[in-house]
């Protein structure tokens, strides 16, 4: 079936659950990484969701549990995985469930939000595999309905946003309950130093694999800015939603929880079909807008940072970025939910001349420009105060160099030119 790839080397009853699943060829991360877990490597993999990761641990583990049967401990899973949202949980557990159709492999999906009932009774039904967000794995630890002291592969997911949403204590508390002899995946898309550590302590003489992190995704999609006032962001949303009626499946990301609401309420008024999603929502809620979104019910779902790497939609059509991430990598997770599995993609950013300084950083991050579109009705240049450093025209000049400031303040001195030999500018006085 899949006889010359590393498909080949799997337990032939999930070759037959990923062959339904429409899998032919591996991606790059699974080619790379399969091999190393099916020989029993811990691993450090570098990647973004999108790019086949999920399947890429999960496959091997679950090839571990069909050929190596064990009686089932109730509340005792073999396999955990850690997710940092409760969306990219239960999309894991979704993973699994595909994966394991013709295995006969129980799970579990341990999320907050809703009630503990159902996944108790799932735990209870001899689950073999748990997929968990901290807070309600240590909630189900305390009330001695689950033990990890019989898990053998265990994999710490996204574990760069895991540091960022405040988990690293929730982590090393999990970790210390884990059996000393055991298989340790560690996944992010980034990996700044303090990461770095945690990894450390988690694998043992680990593979390593990299995808490219940022560039392949980043390449693929038509990235633009739009300068625009911050008061004028709504409209200017409204108006390309207008002009732009092909975009059927759009993700609107806001800095803040109370942002994405507004903008809900600004879109609902002018007959677009919309839903938010963010911490402040119920797990129902979050569920309903995202079940919504991928049926085409919904058109524009708009989303904080929390769901930034937890959306696996298929076919978005556009990625608008109303105001740019406080972390400049979060911008590549963002317009990541378009350009999903080698597919093309748009990403539109609205950027007040405050927020430039964040402009040149994500720049320098993805290095490459993102070029400015100014054909639209809300161009800010015209409208907003020019900054401090840049000095009004006279009449009858263009805006360069002197000139008066404002409230008829004297001109600002020209330093063009002078020596400033701590800089290791060449040249003398004034020209």
């Amino acid at each position: 079936m899949f006889e010359n790839t590393v498909f080949g080397r799997l337990d032939q009853k999930l070759q037959h659950a990923i062959k339904d699943a429409g899998y032919e060829t591996p991606t790059p991360i699974q080619e790379k990484a399969i091999p190393y877990l099916l020989d029993g490597r811990d691993l450090i993999g570098c990647a973004q969701t999108g790019t086949g990761k999920t399947a890429a641990f999960m496959l091997p583990i679950l090839n571990h549990l069909v050929r190596e049967r064990k009686p089932r401990r109730i509340g005792h899973p073999r396999a955990l995985v850690l997710s940092p949202t409760r969306e990219l949980a239960v999309q894991t557990a979704e993973n699994v469930k595909r994966y394991s159709k013709y295995a006969q492999l129980p799970f579990a999906c341990l999320i907050g939000g809703v009630s503990q009932h159902g996944q108790v009774k799932d735990v209870k039904k001899g689950a073999e595999t748990v997929v968990a967000c901290p807070g309600r794995l240590i909630d189900l630890m305390n009330q001695g309905i689950l033990y990890l002291d019989q898990v053998e592969c265990f994999v710490l997911d996204e574990a760069d946003r895991m540091l960022d949403m405040g988990f690293l204590p929730d982590i090393k508390r999990i970790i210390s309950k884990l059996p000393k002899s055991r298989q340790s995946l560690f996944f992010s898309a980034t990996m700044p130093p303090p990461v770095l550590k945690l990894a450390g302590e988690l694998v043992h003489d680990p593979a390593s694999v990299t995808i490219s992190p940022e560039t392949p995704t980043v390449e693929k999609i038509n990235q633009k800015v739009m300068f625009v006032a911050k008061s004028q962001k709504d409209a200017l949303l409204a108006h390309l939603l207008e002009q732009h009626p092909e975009w059927n499946r759009v993700i609107v990301f806001t800095k803040m929880r109370h942002g994405a609401d507004r903008v809900v309420k600004k879109l609902s008024r002018a007959g677009i079909n919309c839903a938010a999603i963010h911490s402040d929502k119920t797990q129902g809620q979050r569920t309903r807008a995202l079940d919504g979104f991928r049926r085409g019910d919904v058109r524009v779902l708009v989303a904080t940072d929390i769901a930034s790497r937890g959306i696996d939609v298929p076919d978005i059509s556009c990625v608008v970025n109303m105001e740019l991430p406080l972390e400049t990598e979060s911008y590549v997770h963002r317009i990541g939910r378009t350009a999903r599995a080698g597919e093309s993609g748009a990403a539109i950013s609205f950027v007040t001349y405050e927020e430039r300084g964040q402009l040149k950083a994500i720049e320098r991050l993805i290095r490459k420009s993102i070029p400015v579109d100014r054909d639209h009705p809300f161009e800010a240049q015209p409208d907003l105060p020019q900054p401090a450093w840049v000095a009004p025209a006279r009449s009858g000049q263009n805006n360069k160099g002197g000139g008066h400031g404002p409230h008829g303040k004297r001109r600002r001195k020209s330093f063009a030119g002078r020596r400033q030999v701590d800089f290791g500018q060449k040249g003398g006085g004034r020209r």
